[in-house]
């Protein structure tokens, strides 16, 4: 994973004894002054043991060998007693931040279309107090509009300090929270709001003008709509008995609401706070029912995973909070005292596409010290760093490329690097605002190389966790002094995981090295199932011997001897070929996917046949200097449409398939060139731009079709 350099070799020659000598100077002071001398010890030691000795026993953390945690605070076991908590607790502390729009601007392109970009001002912010309060009247008013304790209540918004207010408001009364990702389809949005039979859904301006005004009338139990961004223009078509409000209207109905003489209807653990519909990867939307114990549970261990979590920790808000990782890290935040500054993936950064050139993206203006993030996220940023490396002087690549190999071999070996990170990475740091102490990622696999890059160049700990909406997010999260690559760390102290034998995969819990197969996870984490779908709860969840719960989720992992969890493949991704190999989609799609030369891609294999293909979404700039270089012209649609092209673009494919040592049978034999990118817009990648299968095979059948001949 090194970069290559050119460099002349006596130059370089000099250049490693002034390593040498500047490595032993400094490694005295660094040996007495460091704390880095107790995480070398800590990467080394157990992570996780077997609770017994038999095949397929389930690992527990050490910390929670005995006994699994549940709670995060003493009496603390349901959402609202645990903001109430916190508020008591951090009372006058900043919680939710949001930046003001100061100007919007049309910005025309060469190509003639209109971009909207924005000039924001500075976060202003609630107090936990401010958020305890508003959450509290919109509670109120909700049930002056007749929302009852126990019954569904759809928010289908941005992440935005409204999204958590709402939220809230919902544990405090009982009322059931259905999640919407704002980028689902209409047709995915009305099987969710009628499948759970919701009266009143939380929206937004723009989803209420874009997405829900074509779908109301498909949705015959709605009657009440609340904006959380002010008042909409209304429309004649809206069907009758439809009431539009806004969220400060329902908060004023509830601050006027006499509540002096009712007894609310406050919730138990095992209520259900969230139905959330997942992102649907495998077809149509699952609603997963979470139960306040379930989200205790899961945040409880997640938070024992972060060192120093506190007051002085901002973290940065901008994954949709209808996925369980952005809600379950907010949520962690919010119980710790932390503040939440709120952005969207379009003014994150200060090249982020709305954001006005020359001024402040969301990160810069924050400086979190904390935040999560996809892959895709993790690899865009990966490569756009390495194609401004790529355009640099001779001189300043190779002191980037020997700076990165230097750290590289330092920090495998647990040393820090102080000179390093303050002359060469810290410009790269400030791409995230520059104080970033822990970056945690989920959703999907990180690369070794991402995870690597991001260790090295942004002087922090990536946190690679594993979890699943089914398992309220939680299952594993690597430690902060852990960095060895392509591994999710251990078990979290809430739960315990074990391997179940797979043998069509070939994976078996005796298996040694390592033991491998199924993972399941239990704990009081694990979810009650799958909203008005009994069959597939019954398939997906078990309850052994001990009345311990347990989620069968499809992956096949590996214990490692520290008790740490590799994600080696899954069940839904093996395909038989013709011949009768095996092949694993996610392992050929992750040994490409790092390629310049490729933004994404899907595999796609068939039983009826003995090859694997590809749909390939390439880098416009590499593909176009590829073009060049091989003397061809034409527009990206001409180029991205080329047999000649497509020939081309497999050779790079093959060649690095070799070098990832894939076998022959799962190099792609022909591929598609996609000249439009896989966004959650088009529905054919999840808002956590997991691939979609499904959905991409109806979209290429045609394709297929030509490269099966």
């Amino acid at each position: 994973m090194k970069l290559k350099h050119n460099i002349n070799p006596i130059l370089l020659q000099f250049i490693n004894f002034m390593i040498l000598v500047y490595s032993f100077v400094t490694y005295i002071p660094w040996y007495i002054f460091s704390g880095s001398r107790q995480a070398i010890a800590k990467a080394k030691q157990v992570k996780a043991k077997p609770v017994n000795n038999k095949p397929g026993g389930a690992y527990r953390s050490v910390n929670s060998l005995h006994c699994l945690a549940s709670v995060l605070y003493p009496g603390c076991d349901t959402l609202d007693k645990v903001f109430k908590y916190a508020k008591t607790k951090f009372k006058d502390k900043k919680l939710l931040g949001t930046r003001e729009i100061l100007k919007e601007e049309d910005e025309i392109q060469p190509s003639g279309k209109v971009f909207k970009k924005v000039i924001l001002g500075k976060y202003t912010w609630l107090s936990y107090e401010d958020v305890y309060i508003k959450a509290v009247n919109f509670g109120n008013g909700l049930a002056v509009l007749g929302q009852q304790p126990k019954t569904n209540i759809a928010i289908f918004c941005e992440t935005r300090a409204e999204w958590m207010i709402a939220a809230q408001a919902c544990f405090m009364c009982n009322y059931q929270l259905v999640t919407l990702y704002a980028t689902l389809g209409g047709p995915a949005i009305v099987h969710g709001l009628n499948e759970t039979e919701v009266t009143t859904i939380i929206t937004s301006k723009e989803l209420m003008q874009t997405k829900l005004k074509e779908i109301v009338s498909q949705v015959p139990l709605l009657r009440h709509i609340i904006t959380v961004d002010g008042k909409p223009t209304t429309w004649s078509e809206f069907p009758k008995g439809v009431i539009v409000h806004t969220m400060a209207s329902v908060q004023a109905m509830g601050a006027k609401a006499d509540t002096g003489n009712k007894q609310q209807a406050r919730p138990v653990p095992s209520d259900i706070a969230v139905i959330m519909y997942t992102s649907g990867s495998t077809g149509v939307p699952k609603g997963v029912m979470i139960s306040h114990c379930n989200i205790i549970a899961g945040i409880t261990g997640m938070a024992e995973r972060i060192p120093n979590l506190g007051e002085k920790d901002i973290y940065i808000g901008y994954l949709p909070l209808a996925h369980v990782l952005e809600l379950s890290a907010e949520l962690v935040c919010l119980s710790h005292g932390c503040r939440i500054g709120y952005s969207s993936p379009q003014t994150l950064a200060d090249q982020s596409s709305k954001i006005k050139k020359g001024s402040k993206g969301d990160v810069t203006t924050l400086k979190p010290t904390l935040m999560a993030a996809v892959p895709e996220i993790m690899d865009r940023i990966y490569k756009n760093v390495m194609n401004k490396v790529n355009e640099m002087t001779s001189f300043q690549r190779n002191l980037f490329i020997l700076a990165y190999n230097y750290k590289m071999e330092q920090i495998s070996k647990g040393y820090t690097t102080p000179l390093c990170d303050s002359l060469i990475f810290r410009k790269v740091r400030m791409l995230l605002g520059g104080k970033i102490r822990i970056l945690l990622c989920g959703g999907a696999p990180l690369s070794a190389a991402t995870q690597r890059f991001m260790n090295i160049c942004f002087c922090c700990p990536v946190g690679q966790g594993y979890g699943l909406t089914e398992s309220a997010g939680a299952g594993t999260i690597t430690e902060v002094w852990d960095y060895a690559t392509g591994r999710v760390g251990a078990p979290l102290v809430c739960c315990e995981i074990k391997l179940m034998n797979w043998e069509e995969g070939g994976y078996y819990n005796t298996d040694k090295p390592y033991p491998r197969g199924e993972i399941l996870i239990g704990g009081q984490n694990v979810t009650v199932g799958y909203y008005k779908n009994e069959v597939r709860t019954k398939k997906d969840f078990t309850v052994d011997e001990n009345g311990q719960r347990w989620l069968h989720t499809g992956d096949i992992g590996e214990f490692h001897q520290d008790g740490c969890l590799k994600i080696i493949d899954r069940k839904k991704d093996l395909v038989k070929l013709q011949a009768g190999e095996y092949v694993s989609l996610g392992k050929v799609e992750a040994a490409l996917k790092n390629l310049p030369l490729v933004d994404n891609i899907c595999a796609y294999a068939s039983s009826f046949h003995s090859y694997v293909i590809g749909f390939v979404v390439p880098n416009q700039k590499e593909l176009a200097e590829l073009a060049r270089k091989k003397g061809f012209k034409g527009t990206w649609e001409e180029i991205c449409n080329s047999p000649e092209m497509e020939k081309e673009v497999l050779k790079v494919l093959a060649e690095a398939a070799m070098a990832a040592n894939l076998e022959k049978f799962e190099i792609p034999v022909k591929i598609r060139l996609s000249p439009d990118p896989w966004t959650p817009e088009t529905g054919l990648v999840t808002d956590a731009f997991k691939l979609k299968r499904k959905e991409l095979t109806a979209y290429y059948q045609m394709d297929i079709d030509r490269m099966y001949g």
